[in-house]
């Protein structure tokens, strides 16, 4: 019986809906690749699951995740490869971060992922919008991992951490981890994609194919 509740359970995490036309789950296309999407759990800035999250699994446009594969496979070849934080992301999802937003009361995962940054000012400053890139379908958060040990390589902060060291040109972290953010970034850059300079681990498409499209169906 035991046996048979595990079956059930892993063909259920294996099992995937389907897309809008021009959408792929990023795993059916790269089986390699690591996915740890903090929105379907509650290790996230708001710390709770957010809206739309239905399962943890990654979906982009299949032409963002044709030129992902790329940079996996680049990266394989020296026994890394990447790790997935975030991708397509419903619209519903950006909603529950504006509410959340508005909310200055709720302030419990502040010394985490916001820790020199007031709340009052986070969409003044960017770590909010209304609309998000990610809800196009060809933006990705992402790092590089060591593919044996599924380490993450140092970058020199945390993801979603919000606050200046996370810029792509932060002065204050070492060499190492300057070296492990142009890494990342040079390879991205060089598969199509283009940097937020805010942020070391955000990328999006340079042609994507819904520049004015904002979606809205679940991740499940």
């Amino acid at each position: 019986m035991k046996k048979i509740i595990l079956t059930l359970i892993a063909s259920t995490l294996l099992s995937y809906a389907e897309l809008p036309k021009n959408f792929s789950y990023i795993q059916e296309k790269i089986p390699s690749i690591e996915l740890e999407i903090r929105y379907y759990r509650e290790n996230n800035f708001i710390g709770s699951k957010i809206d739309g999250y239905l399962a943890p699994k990654a979906i982009l446009t299949t032409k963002a995740t044709i030129a992902l594969s790329s940079v996996q496979k680049e990266l394989k070849a020296f026994g890394l490869g990447l790790k997935i934080f975030d991708a397509y992301r419903p619209q519903k999802a950006v909603d529950h971060f504006v509410r959340w937003g508005h909310d200055l009361s709720d302030v419990k995962m502040k010394t985490i992922y916001y820790p020199t940054v007031q709340k009052r000012y986070l969409f003044r400053d960017g770590y909010i919008a209304n609309r998000s890139g990610h809800s196009r379908g060809s933006t990705v958060d992402l790092t590089i991992i060591d593919l044996n040990t599924k380490v993450e390589l140092d970058m020199g902060s945390t993801f979603d951490l919000f606050g200046k060291i996370s810029h792509v040109n932060a002065p204050n972290i070492t060499h190492q981890q300057r070296a492990n953010r142009m890494l990342l970034n040079t390879l991205m850059l060089k598969h199509g994609f283009k940097a937020y300079s805010q942020e070391w681990w955000h990328f999006t498409l340079k042609n994507e194919p819904y520049s004015k499209s904002y979606f809205n169906f679940n991740v499940e």
